[in-house]
């Protein structure tokens, strides 16, 4: 691929070699909710940062599903039990093999998020998802104005450049988890904001000013 190539800036194949330490800003807001020495998954685990820093922060006991190749090898790179494979399909662990099942900002890039939604709920006690919010209120602006898919929404992305294929806001995912049965909403968090109104509208209209959703949930019952 030219360094001139129009089709250079796409995810649909991350290629995670490029990235080998890709630290988010939902880490230590996902490491708050993860006691000490738990049993972690997290699918789609890209290239590990996320077990890294819950295995040094949160002593945690952690494995991994990743899609990549890439990303794959950047976690045996890093010594850490991840096997690739697809994260929306049935798992090869038993109910309840761990304390929790995490997918941050992988959600709304997998071919069946209900399944991926209903494994997670079987296979842990706790669950945490993050996802981009479609109805965050810079893209109801953009689309508004400009009547374009919003980049922002992409990471920069393109809409046609991107592994980004199940778009959904708070709410969506609000009825996805009422339709799957079995499951509560614990706890709903985001990358804290350092300006009071600003926490102030993220606490009173969660899907207008929630860039990135952060959510804690647990089995019923």
């Amino acid at each position: 691929m030219s360094i001139d190539d129009p089709f250079k800036n796409d995810n649909r194949n991350y290629n995670f070699m490029h990235y080998p330490d890709d630290y988010r800003q939902e880490f230590p807001v996902i490491s708050k909710l993860v006691l000490d020495g738990s049993k972690v998954i997290d699918l789609g685990c890209g290239n590990g940062t996320l077990l890294s820093f819950l295995k040094k922060e949160r002593n945690a006991s952690v494995k991994g599903i990743e899609l990549a190749p890439s990303g794959v090898k950047m976690c045996k790179k890093k010594k850490l039990d991840v096997v690739q494979g697809r994260i929306d399909e049935r798992l090869s662990f038993k109910d309840n093999s761990f304390d929790y099942a995490i997918c941050n900002v992988t959600i709304q890039m997998v071919m069946y998020p209900e399944i991926l939604l209903s494994e997670m709920k079987r296979i842990s006690r706790y669950q945490i998802i993050s996802f981009p919010n479609f109805a965050f209120y810079r893209n109801r602006i953009q689309l508004m104005l400009r009547g374009k898919m919003p980049a922002h929404m992409l990471f920069d992305y393109q809409w046609y450049s991107t592994g980004h294929i199940h778009q959904l806001s708070l709410k969506d995912f609000k009825s996805l988890v009422s339709d799957i049965g079995g499951l509560r909403i614990k706890e709903l968090h985001c990358t804290d904001p350092h300006n009071f109104f600003k926490k102030l509208f993220i606490h009173i209209f969660p899907n207008l000013f929630m860039h990135i959703p952060i959510i804690l949930m647990e089995k019923k019952g």
